[in-house]
C-alpha cells in the first residue's frame, strides 16, 4: 500500500460512549496518522479520559473506530492489546507490592504471546529511556515518587512494543521539572514510530509536543488543528494558556 493511501493508525467517526443512560461523548471525530502525536485537551469533564477508556475498549460505543484499517469496534480490550494499543491510566495503575522491574516484564504480556524472544532486549531499551527505574529495579512500585511511577506506568506501556500509545494525564500531580522531563520523553518517542494520543490539561506542554491538537468540550470536538495553530487560537488561548494575546498594531 502506498503512502498516499495508507489508513491513519486511529480514526474515529461519530464516536458517542458513556455510562449507562448518560452519554459522555457526543459523534466525537478525530484521526491520528502513524507516527504522529496528537493531544487532546479540554476542561475536567469534558470526556477525555472517557475517550480513552472507549478506544480501548473498557467501555461499549457507537460510531466509526478503525485501527489502522481495522474495525475494532467490537473487539474486547485484549484483543485490542495485541493488535498494538496501550493505555497508560491516569492512576499508572502500578502493582505497589511488586519491583520495579517486575512490573516492566508485566507489561511485555503482549511479546510474550506473539512468542517475541527478544522481549527482554525491550528491558534494555526501557531502562535506557528512564535510567532511573534501572537504579531502582529491585525498589517496591509503591515506595517510588510520583514522577518515578509515570515513567515506570509509560515503561511498563512500551514493555508491549505498542504502535499506538495513549497517555491519560501523563504530569498529573507532577512537579515542573519532572513534567518537563516527561514531556520530553513523550516528544523523543516519536523517533521510534509509535503513535501517540496525549490527554492532557497542560494545554501548553501538549501542544508544544504535538503535530496536531483536539479541543473536547462537553464531549464533543469545539476545535481542531495543527498544534501551533491552535496554540495561538484566540479562544485556546484565553481559555487554556492562560496568557495574554499579543495586541494588534
Amino acid at each position: 500500500m502506498s503512502t498516499a493511501t495508507k489508513p491513519p493508525m486511529l480514526r474515529i467517526e461519530g464516536l458517542r460512549a458513556g455510562y449507562g443512560r448518560a452519554e459522555v461523548l457526543h459523534g466525537v471525530t478525530l484521526e491520528a496518522a502513524a507516527g504522529s502525536v496528537i493531544t487532546v485537551i479540554g476542561p475536567n469533564g469534558a470526556g477525555k479520559s472517557t475517550l480513552l477508556n472507549t478506544l480501548m475498549g473498557i467501555i461499549p460505543s457507537r460510531g466509526v473506530l478503525q485501527f489502522d484499517g481495522q474495525d475494532v469496534t467490537a473487539l474486547s480490550l485484549e484483543e485490542r492489546v495485541m493488535l498494538g494499543m496501550a493505555l497508560v491510566p491516569e492512576k499508572r495503575e502500578l502493582f505497589g507490592s511488586m519491583p520495579v522491574e517486575d512490573n516492566l516484564v508485566l507489561g511485555a504480556w503482549r511479546q510474550l504471546r506473539l512468542r517475541n524472544r527478544q522481549w527482554r532486549g525491550r528491558l534494555e531499551e526501557v531502562y535506557g529511556l528512564f535510567p532511573r527505574l534501572k537504579e531502582r529495579r529491585e525498589q517496591l512500585a509503591g515506595t517510588l515518587s510520583g514522577g518515578e511511577r509515570q515513567m515506570l506506568a509509560v515503561g511498563r506501556a512500551l514493555m508491549s512494543r505498542p504502535r499506538l500509545l495513549m497517555l491519560d494525564e501523563p504530569s498529573l500531580g507532577l512537579a515542573p521539572l519532572v513534567v518537563r522531563d516527561i514531556f520530553s520523553t513523550i516528544d523523543g518517542l516519536r523517533q521510534t514510530g509509535v503513535t501517540i494520543l496525549l490527554v492532557e490539561q497542560n494545554a501548553r506542554a501538549a501542544l508544544e509536543v504535538a503535530d496536531h491538537g483536539y479541543v473536547l468540550e462537553m464531549g464533543e470536538i469545539a476545535l481542531q488543528g495543527p498544534a501551533r495553530e491552535l496554540a495561538g487560537d484566540a479562544r485556546v488561548i484565553d481559555t487554556y494558556l492562560g496568557a495574554t494575546r499579543p495586541a494588534k498594531s
